[in-house]
């Protein structure tokens, strides 16, 4: 294990430039089923210390991660809650119903974060659309922090030109596969976080003899790895179980520090790999 001192902690967070933090690390429930498997591993992770959700409404579990959340004592301004708009309900009145209808879904006061799913949208006017009534859900108090999602930088570009409030976030697929320092670089000029979703891979490259390697030497596993990998770019790191040993695995990863060297490896292993269902690269 290196013997270097790690900055970061469960408890850290990530200062945003609309004012508000978030956790450095969260519990993404994608694809986890609706019900008590859900409410199950959101319990889980805030008992091992998590204080960082991420669902959406087309996940279909909102309600459930209202559940935990409610259920679990902590005081509700200690925890952070991330949902989404879906992309079929862009706009600006259908966005802020949508907004509504999630905060009511989670049986919630407020949405800490609200992110535009993806700009996949009827018109680049709609996209802008949303983003006037993301502001004027942030001034209503409905939702605390307004940010985007698969985002690239033309994307990125499109939306500074006409907006009031910077995106706090950029929630995008990041690991060294698909690592971009082109939409890194940007949005840090920009002032903008980067938060990873499926940072493992979907256990797809667990198994690269560079990420094992790396493992290796420092006592840890591939997952922890390529979470450590996102905490040293900066960015905000979703793992997503329903496992109570890979929750508690995926949040021991602030005992060792990464060398620069092994993160170039890591940076080098970009092939361009996607695992989501699109390739936000593609949407005009």
């Amino acid at each position: 294990m290196s013997s270097a001192t790690a900055e970061f902690s469960l408890a850290s967070k990530f200062r945003l430039n609309q004012g508000t933090e978030i956790p450095v690390v969260g519990l993404g429930v994608f694809q986890t089923p609706p019900g008590a498997i859900t409410e199950q591993a959101v319990r889980w992770a805030l008992e091992v210390g998590y204080r960082h959700i991420d669902t959406a409404a087309m996940y279909g579990n909102e309600a459930d991660v209202g559940r935990a959340v409610r259920a679990s004592g902590i005081p509700r301004e200690e925890i952070f809650v991330t949902t989404k708009l879906w992309h079929t309900e862009h706009g600006f009145e259908s966005a802020q119903r949508a907004a509504h209808k999630s905060l009511a879904t989670l049986g919630l006061d407020y949405i800490d974060l609200y992110l535009i799913h993806w700009p996949r949208a009827n018109s680049p006017q709609d996209r802008l659309d949303s983003w006037r009534a993301f502001e004027k859900l942030q001034a209503d108090g409905v939702c605390r922090t307004i940010g985007v999602s698969n985002y690239m930088v033309r994307h990125l570009e499109e939306l500074l030109a006409h907006a009031n409030v910077v995106p706090a976030i950029d929630q995008v697929e990041f690991h060294p596969f698909v690592f971009d320092p082109g939409l890194l670089g940007f949005a840090q000029q920009h002032g903008i976080r980067l938060e990873a979703w499926s940072p493992l891979t979907r256990g797809r490259r667990l198994d690269d003899p560079t990420i094992v390697a790396i493992a290796r030497a420092h006592g840890k596993t591939p997952a922890q790895v390529l979470l450590r990998w996102c905490l040293e770019h900066g960015i905000v790191a979703l793992p997503k179980s329903i496992h109570h040993d890979r929750i508690v695995e995926n949040a021991q990863i602030f005992d060792f520090r990464l060398t620069p060297e092994e993160m170039t490896r890591l940076d080098g292993l970009h092939d361009g790999q996607r695992v989501g269902m699109w390739n936000p690269s593609d949407i005009p």
